[in-house]
């Protein structure tokens, strides 16, 4: 569809790849149809008057009427009749039934010359007032029965191009790290097939039962949709999962999802708020991956398609986006709960690498300069400690609550600073500085040991620490690795890694399932355990997984192998079920219930991690690659 706010012509509209643009019906205002209505009852009136009451034999003569003291002439086919008021009506018939036929004729004839005279004057009023509204009515009437007479004809022509594009060839596009080695270890190849064959037991039982939909419902084999998305069928799991398939060689499945995203996905029909920061790392980001590593240009005109729905968010006095916006009316706001209308640090620091290489490949400045904004004002404004809190006001400018973390809330922040200075092959020199600058910062005030050796990242509230880590923290193991490289602390930040890496390990081994809490703690005796109820579920989360496996690829330490077998198994024993996986309630219970979602990051972050896990360095090597939070790879600009 076509980007921006224009309006749509009546006639149908195509896109650049062919797709056919639904047509926006266009409703004409009350007045407008009551004016048209008017012009032709009036006209149908007289022509029915004219053959209903035109005797072949009579000609017309003048008819004196008297009624209600008022004297009118009109012209009907029928003998002179003096009508006085109060005697009804005296006419030559002597014949009585004669008489009570032409009196009602006679009523019958007053009736319609009333009426249509009364038709004609509000007609000539309507004209005389705004003749152009009128025409325009008159006219866009005429452009929608000619729509509704090409309806057949485009539905035709509409079947025509989703054959087509269905037809169009997968090729190797040769890009560095789409195609790597077969694992030359009996072991290890095994182990890397069976994590290929889990993701397409969990995208058979997606594609029979919820195709289209965001989520499955594997139990319920219906689909599933969170309000992080909003109410309509976005295909979630399709989108985030394409690059995933491709990477794993699963070319009928890649197929199919590529077809269904260039045939039948529209995010312009999305019927209510949705989530900035979803949105992005899962659609903009799953089509620009989808895109770096086949070529296929449906998907980066999908992106940019759904990326210009997300610029209004970024309409604040600040340029600090909103979180959520309205597809359809380009309004507005943040999450309730979000300490005092603020907007989330997560979140809006979380869309640099993806509208960054949106710009690179469109040649369009406007992604590129929303996001820049946002990353000045960050490095602009204060920041006490050198901490930045989980809070920030789009329209004053003003921290929230003194809440800082690196989990829920923070997370991915510090990641795309690190990643965009990757992306950028080095030059990106001022997300360089504020990412080692805010990394300092974190471990001077929030790491933490435990008696038992654990280190880990609490959570720094009003000058406190909150002795837990949310399972979304774990990522920072394989971010603070990542990072090591680059810095003049090499040896610590990599020795920092494992140690978080480590933990998070701890986490899982810990539970009766050996499948790691949405959270867990360090209090007393207990270190990495989850000790409230709303702690211990675990829903299919990849940030363990990403941590093995960025160390793997940096130290080749036997054990992150070892660590990641050991989840597979787990999610086969206690996630898997017949239509697919589900995510679990307790993570202490040896027979946890099922919560019934196969959320769409399990296909596009936890299975690719752990098939790269089992994979050679040459398959998306991390030289010439970046993750999204959402592991949807991206090139660095100057590789690729």
């Amino acid at each position: 569809m076509a980007t921006g706010s224009g309006s749509l012509p009546i006639f149908q509209r195509y896109t650049a790849n062919g797709v056919p643009i639904p047509i926006a019906r266009q409703t004409l205002r009350l007045r407008e149809k009551y004016v048209i209505l008017l012009i032709f009852v009036t006209f149908g009136t007289f022509c029915f008057g004219a053959v209903l009451f035109i005797p072949e034999k009579v000609g017309l003569e003048t008819i004196d009427l008297n009624i209600g003291g008022e004297v009118g002439e009109v012209l009907f086919p029928h003998p002179q009749i003096s009508i006085k008021p109060g005697e009804g009506f005296i006419d030559k018939h002597d014949d009585e039934e004669h008489r009570i036929q032409d009196e009602q004729i006679l009523k019958d004839k007053i009736v319609f010359q009333m009426r249509q005279d009364k038709a004609l004057e509000e007609a000539q009023a309507a004209l005389q007032g705004n003749p152009k509204e009128v025409l325009d009515a008159i006219q866009k009437e005429k452009e929608e029965i000619l729509h509704n007479q090409k309806q057949e004809e485009l539905k035709k022509v509409e079947e025509d191009i989703r054959l087509k594009l269905s037809n169009v060839e997968i090729v190797d596009t040769g890009v560095v790290g789409v195609k790597g080695r077969e694992p030359t270890d009996a072991d290890v190849k095994e182990k890397r097939d069976k994590v290929r064959e889990m993701m397409k037991h969990a995208w058979t039982g997606y594609h029979k039962y919820a195709w289209g939909e965001n989520e499955l419902k594997p139990n319920s084999k219906v689909g599933h949709s969170a309000s992080i998305f909003g109410r309509s069928r976005m295909g979630a799991t399709i989108v985030d999962a394409t690059d995933t398939l491709y990477l794993m060689g699963l070319m009928e499945e890649y197929r199919q999802a590529r077809d269904w995203i260039a045939t039948d996905f529209n995010f312009a029909t999305q019927a209510s708020d949705a989530s900035v920061f979803e949105v992005n790392i899962r659609f903009v980001g799953g089509l620009l991956s989808a895109y770096a590593i086949s070529g296929d240009s449906i998907f980066k005109m999908k992106a940019v398609e759904v990326a210009d729905k997300l610029l209004p968010a970024f309409n604040t006095p600040t340029g600090i986006p909103m979180a959520m916006v309205n597809v359809k009316t380009g309004g507005s706001h943040n999450w309730g709960w979000a300490s005092g209308g603020s907007s989330i640090l997560a979140e809006f620091g979380s869309m640099h690498v993806e509208f960054v290489y949106l710009s690179e490949i469109t040649g369009n400045p406007i992604y590129r300069e929303k996001v820049q904004k946002v990353r000045d004002f960050l490095d602009d404004i204060d920041k006490p400690s050198g901490l930045y809190y989980n809070y920030l006001n789009p329209k004053t400018g003003k921290w929230g609550n003194q809440h800082a973390c690196i989990g829920a809330l923070g997370d991915s922040f510090y990641e795309y600073l690190l990643k965009s200075w990757i992306q950028s092959g080095g030059e990106d020199k001022q997300a360089k500085r504020m990412y080692y600058d805010a990394v300092d910062a974190i471990e001077q005030k929030m790491k933490q040991t435990t008696a038992g050796g654990l280190t880990f990242i609490g959570e720094y509230r009003s000058g406190r620490i909150d002795r837990k880590m949310d399972h979304l923290a774990c990522f920072s193991g394989g971010m603070f690795a990542l990072g090591a490289k680059g810095s003049d602390k090499e040896e610590h930040y990599l020795d920092l890694g494992a140690k978080l890496t480590e933990t998070c390990h701890k986490a899982y081994d810990n539970t009766a399932t050996k499948l790691g809490p949405e959270g867990f703690r360090f209090d007393g005796q207990a270190e990495a355990v989850a000790m409230r109820a709303n702690e211990k579920y675990y829903i299919l989360r990849p940030e363990t997984f990403e941590s093995y496996f960025v160390l793997w690829r940096l130290t080749k330490d036997q054990k992150y192998r070892d660590w990641g077998w050991e989840a597979i198994q787990a999610l086969e024993k206690y996630c898997r079920v017949e239509n697919g996986y589900s995510g679990i309630r307790d993570v202490t219970n040896p027979r946890p219930a099922h919560d019934d979602v196969q959320q769409s990051f399990f296909l596009a972050e936890t299975l690719k991690y752990l098939y790269l896990l089992f994979s050679e360095d040459d398959l998306i090597p991390l030289d010439h690659w970046i993750f999204n939070t959402e592991a949807h790879p991206l090139p660095v600009v100057s590789k690729n």
